[in-house]
């Protein structure tokens, strides 16, 4: 397992380079990225086809910068100069606790005072370049995808912040323990929060630059399936704890690799397991016994519903039919993954289900609403 970026690189040319990045942060910048480039040529070919519309906006050209620009400036300047510098000048301390260092209120004041400088000194002289005697008003065309920056942003995080709410809710007993590392804590983020809280805040922007949500929805269905692949590349590499129930069983065929079958995920980032005798450092644990590697399952799979996802999207017309095959096929594909995969379950009225089986069943009961209600309404969704 590959719990940094310097044991991937370690292992596959041999160099020991540190480096303060841990694997499944990367994959999961690498799914947002995915998830970025799925988005925009989705809203590019709605644009096309005159489903989505440009809005008009005015802006004003020529203002100085005011002093809360300046301020606000400054501030996020201090906040970079102060964790930046105290991490280049403890970087040891930096690769091996990124976390702590980040999350800490432990920084360097001068060098946050620098940046702050600079970033305050930018923005004044950015805006006295183009100050003009009399500010104007100025009516831009805004297109749909150029608004994919923002959606990313306000998707990273809210979708961050569900992704955290859902998990902690899911792990009570742990969060009610240390409440303020599971609020702060990197690790233990739960897809479905994410994909609620996240996709709720993409709709709004969304609705506020003239996307009507049905179309948002169809644009995203794909492009969220192709960010789950590429994030559940993390979880299997770097062993987050994501992973299955115990499996002691024969492999089905000899041609199938053991770690794609049952796999003890050394050196995982969980910290979880036995430790590896000789190993030296911080990840060296692995499970006592082999499970099923469920998130090598996902990416298969996520990837599978991708590609069809994407190759039926020009055929289908009728606004909201994408996104209810999205939900249905991502609701059986983690409801059935959830049978062998470890979590915390619920008990209501003697019946046993995880947060996971519960909101699986509900996606697919609603995507079957969903494509019902876009089949039964097709002319009159025909000019959303």
């Amino acid at each position: 397992m590959f719990p940094t970026v310097s044991h991937f690189l370690n292992y596959l040319f041999g160099i020991n380079l540190p480096l303060p990045f841990n694997t499944f942060g990367v994959f999961v910048a690498l799914a947002f990225i995915a998830g970025y480039w799925a988005f925009s040529k989705e809203l590019q070919r709605k644009e096309a086809l005159g489903l989505l519309h440009p809005i008009k906006r005015k802006i004003t050209l020529g203002e100085p910068a005011t002093f809360l620009e300046i301020a606000s400036n400054a501030f996020f300047g201090f906040i970079i100069g102060y964790k930046l510098f105290y991490a280049l000048l403890n970087y040891r301390l930096f690769v091996d606790d990124a976390q702590t260092v980040l999350l800490s209120t432990k920084g360097n004041l001068l060098g946050g005072i620098a940046l702050a400088v600079f970033f305050a000194y930018w923005d004044y002289k950015e805006k006295e370049k183009n100050k003009l005697p009399k500010p104007k008003t100025v009516e831009v065309t805004v297109r749909p995808h150029e608004i994919m920056g923002q959606l990313i942003v306000w998707a990273a995080i809210w979708g961050f912040l569900g992704a955290k709410i859902f998990d902690n809710l899911e792990n009570w007993d742990s969060f009610v323990k240390d409440p303020i590392g599971g609020l702060l804590s990197f690790s233990g983020l739960t897809f479905f929060g994410g994909l609620i809280c996240g996709g709720a805040a993409v709709l709004i922007i969304a609705k506020k630059n003239g996307i009507k949500p049905l179309h948002m929805l169809d644009v995203g269905g794909p492009g969220m399936m192709l960010a789950y692949a590429v994030g559940r590349i993390g979880c299997h590499l770097s062993g987050d704890g994501d992973w299955g129930i115990p499996n002691l069983n024969p492999k089905p065929f000899t041609w199938l690799p053991d770690w794609l079958w049952a796999y003890t995920y050394p050196n995982n980032v969980a910290q979880v397991g036995n430790p590896i005798e000789g190993c030296v450092g911080k990840f060296c644990n692995e499970l006592a016994q082999p499970v099923y590697p469920t998130p090598i399952y996902e990416v298969i799979l996520a990837f599978i519903i991708f590609f069809i996802l994407w190759s039926i999207r020009t055929k289908i017309k009728s606004p909201g039919t994408m996104f209810g095959i999205y939900m249905m096929f991502a609701g059986v594909e983690r409801f059935f993954i959830e049978l062998i995969r470890v979590n915390s379950k619920y008990h209501v009225a003697g019946i046993p289900f995880t947060q996971a089986e519960l909101i699986s069943a509900l996606l697919f009961i609603g995507g079957i609403v969903l494509v019902g209600y876009s089949q039964k309404n097709k002319e009159k969704l025909a000019s959303y």
